[in-house]
Parts: C-alpha cells; structure tokens; sequence
C-alpha cells in the first residue's frame, strides 16, 4: 500500500511539474549537450572532447588563478599578505567564491553557538528556549537568496552581500544542529560536575560543551561545504565569484564556456570536501585517518569492497 500511494503521489508529482508536457524535450536536450562538450575530429576521423577550450576560457578569465597577484606573492611578500590581502584573490573567482562561504560561516558562528546554546531546554528553561528556537526558526524560513535580496541596500549587489546573507543563513542552520546535539549529551558528567558545587555556567561549559566539542567542528565544517555551495547561488543574481562568471556565459550563450566554469565550481566544491572530509577523520578518535593520496587511490577498491557486502 505505502508504495502504491508514493508511486500515485509520484506520477502526480511530475504531471504538476510539467514532465508530461510538450516543454519537456529529451532529445533537443540532448542535441543542446554539444554546445556544452564541443567535439573535435582526431585524424579527421575519432571524435574526442576539446578539453583546449575549457582551459583557454579558464585562463583568460581567471577563473582559478590571477597570474598578477601570483607574480606579487614572489616579488613583495609584504604586500600580497598585507596591503592587497591575496590569499584568495590569487585564486580568481574561484578565490572569491570560497571566502564568501568561510568568511560568512565565520561571521554567523559566534551566534550561531550562542543561540545553539541558549536554544536548548537543558541551558534555558522551557518556553523561554523557545525564543531562541524561534529566531532560528524565523531564519531558516528565508532562503539565503532572499536574504541577500534583502540586504542590497545595505552592501550593495556585491560578495559582501553574499557574504552577509550567507551570515544570517549560518546562524539558523549552523545554531539548529548545535542545539539537537546539546539534547542527545549523557547526564552523567552534568551530574559529575553539579556534585563538585560548580555552578551554572561552569556546569554548561565544562559538563555540557565538553560532550558536544567534536561534534560541533564537524557540523561547523559541515555547514561551511553547504555555505560555498549557497555562494556559487548567491553569484547568479550578480553577487560575484563564479556563479556570476556562469550566469552571464549563460546569458551569452557561450555554453563552452558555462561548461568551463561548472568544471571550476566542481573542482572547488570537491576540493572544499576533501578538506572537510580529512579533517573529520582526524576529529573522530575511533577511526584512522586517511592520508589525501590513499583517499583517492583507494577509491576504486573502497568501492567495490562496499558493493561486495
């Protein structure tokens, strides 16, 4: 019965979509996939994908590297690190993508932990938690896209105002998680400390947080791998990064190009997650570590040892 009702809710679903409509057409779709992927004849003769154009456009906008600040970091180390603050700028608008997500992740952290902390009925007595549960709500329930809507008059159409609704985004999602995991802590250490006449705060910091320390980084670098993602968003409407070089080669109709820039953002989102992933590895005292080298070689064998189960 219950998969009877989800495959009816199903097909409904895709007819409200418009899957069964005239618009949606798989084989143009398909013949639309060569402006993505241009081929080129090799001999004349075996067709093969024209990597030459991704790279050409890659490096003519800049999209992972600016060769100017490069040159910078090897002549005036003093000014690439102080005066033009490079570290992400030399990496173009791959650069300015990937500090929108950290420094908004950064910004929305400290309330983020504060009302993670003042959210949950272990902390504050209930209903003035639900206070704080109700302003993250109230958060969440706006996208990140509206929020850097709403904040163009403040910052302008611009990063910083990515950066900033990245922020408030961050305090939502980020101060959720921090809450549900503050309820699953054992009682035992709270218990440990209240016997020792510690008082409150001592009580929380020391009997409650020290539980929830691992946990917390790893949901905080979580969250920063979404934040990147929501930045390349963000760089659609015009925010900056690599969204925006996308969305105007789409606007152009220049897909060769779109596709060169999707290349960039996949190799920026899986660079993020690499990191993210080793450095959870490293948090988690029950599991042994990868190095980055067995992390990608092992991925075949990892695989099939998984589908052998």
């Amino acid at each position: 019965m219950l998969v009877g009702v989800v495959g009816f809710l199903f097909v409904q679903a895709l007819s409200a979509v418009g899957m069964f409509g005239e618009e949606f057409n798989l084989s143009f779709f398909a013949e639309s996939l060569r402006d993505f992927f241009p081929l080129t004849l090799y001999f004349g003769v075996i067709p093969f994908l024209d990597v030459a154009q991704y790279l050409a456009f890659i490096s003519e906008r800049q999209l992972l590297f600016d060769p100017d600040v490069g040159r910078l970091l090897l002549t005036d180390p003093v000014a690439f690190f102080v005066d033009e603050l490079g570290v992400f700028s030399v990496f173009g608008q791959a650069g300015i993508t990937l500090a929108m997500g950290l420094a908004g992740t950064i910004l929305g952290f400290p309330l983020a932990l504060l009302f993670g902390i003042l959210g949950s009925e272990r902390v504050t007595p209930f209903p003035l938690n639900f206070v704080f549960r109700g302003t993250m709500s109230a958060i969440r329930s706006i996208p990140a896209l509206v929020w850097a809507l709403i904040l163009i008059p403040l910052a302008g159409l611009g990063p910083a105002a990515a950066t900033l609704a990245i922020a408030i985004d961050t305090i939502g999602n980020l101060g959720r998680l921090f809450t549900d995991e503050l309820e699953e802590i054992s009682d035992g250490p709270i218990e440990a400390m209240e016997t020792t006449g510690a008082n409150r705060p001592q009580t929380i910091t020391f009997g409650m947080l020290s539980q929830v320390t691992t946990p917390y980084i790893a949901w905080t670098l979580y969250i920063f791998e979404i934040n990147v993602r929501i930045a390349v968003s963000l760089g659609v409407i015009g925010a900056g990064g690599l969204g925006q070089i996308l969305d105007v080669q789409q606007g152009l109709f220049q897909f060769t190009n779109a596709m060169a820039t999707l290349l960039c953002i996949f190799l920026l989102i899986i660079t993020v997650e690499l990191f993210s992933q080793r450095t959870r590895a490293r948090l988690r005292a029950d599991e042994e570590p990868m190095g980055l080298r067995e992390l990608i070689v092992g991925l075949p064998r990892r695989l099939v040892e998984s589908l052998s189960k």
